[in-house]
């Protein structure tokens, strides 16, 4: 069985939905809930399912003690669910092609730093858009830029706003992502 850990930075939806999709699953355990901020609701929602937290900041994960704690929790994947910080490369050596990042766009529109969330909803309907989806894909040095693994996507109607849009695309992500890990793992 495959140990996940889940890197957050927010209220963790998606967190919450993989830890169901792989409460009694064969496969996979998420073994650890990993968040650079400490008032993250990420956190909470690791309480229900029994999941063990780690935080820490943004020094602290460049200078390898995230990477330390996930050798030490014997972790085999790492799920980026609504992180926020760029990795670093140490990190990413250290899981290859066993990282994967999920993006509230269909890559490489709306990609890179600095476009997360609603910031992306709003991008994609100041553009007029009649489609977004999700992407997710492998994590590298460049936000956004990891080979892509899956795509979905879904209308956008004239008459939808950025929060129409995000609601539609949780809903692609909650969907998804966790099948999509298990196809991978």
């Amino acid at each position: 069985m495959k140990r996940l850990a889940i890197l957050a930075s927010g209220s963790g939806s998606n967190a919450e939905k993989i830890m169901e999709y792989f409460r009694n699953s064969p496969k996979g355990k998420v073994a650890l809930i990993a968040s650079n901020k400490s008032d993250a609701f990420v956190l909470e929602r690791a309480k229900k399912f029994s999941v063990p937290t780690f935080t820490f900041t943004k020094k602290e994960m460049e200078d390898g003690d995230l990477l330390r704690k996930l050798q030490s929790e014997k972790i085999d994947w790492v799920i980026l669910a609504g992180f926020l910080l760029k990795i670093p490369v140490a990190l990413i050596r250290a899981f290859p092609d066993r990282m994967v990042n999920i993006h509230p766009a269909l890559l490489p529109n709306y990609g890179g730093k600095g476009m997360y969330g609603m910031k992306v909803h709003e991008a994609v309907k100041a553009a007029g858009d009649t489609q977004t989806g999700i992407t997710i894909h492998l994590v590298n040095e460049n936000y956004d830029e990891g080979r892509i693994i899956f795509q979905a996507a879904t209308p956008i109607l004239p008459e939808d706003s950025p929060e129409d849009i995000a609601n539609k695309v949780h809903a692609l992500e909650h969907r998804y992502f966790p099948e999509v890990i298990e196809s991978m793992i």
